[in-house]
């Protein structure tokens, strides 16, 4: 049963991953694409935890830490870019 449900979960969130990365390619403005890649940022962390999660390993949960993080100062970096037209000051 939790194989069959940690497979639908992959499909889902692959799914999702394709259909952000079909936004980003043809948002209209800036801001959707900058959402659209932060949305990307949080489906690739789920899928690196179900992944540790199908193979009991940890190293995959510190890769969903790293990956949290890059996407926060990314997301970070390209709103305050968008507001000031400067990332440092």
């Amino acid at each position: 049963m939790i194989e069959s449900a940690s497979t639908f979960a992959f499909a889902c969130f692959a799914l999702a991953m394709l259909m952000n990365l079909w936004k980003i390619v043809t948002a209209p403005d800036v801001a959707d694409r900058i959402l659209a890649l932060d949305t990307m940022f949080i489906n690739a962390i789920a899928l690196m935890v179900l992944y540790g999660l199908a193979l009991g390993t940890e190293i995959f949960f510190e890769a969903a830490m790293i990956i949290a993080m890059l996407g926060f100062v990314s997301t970070v970096a390209y709103a305050r870019f968008i507001l000031r037209g400067n990332i440092i000051e």
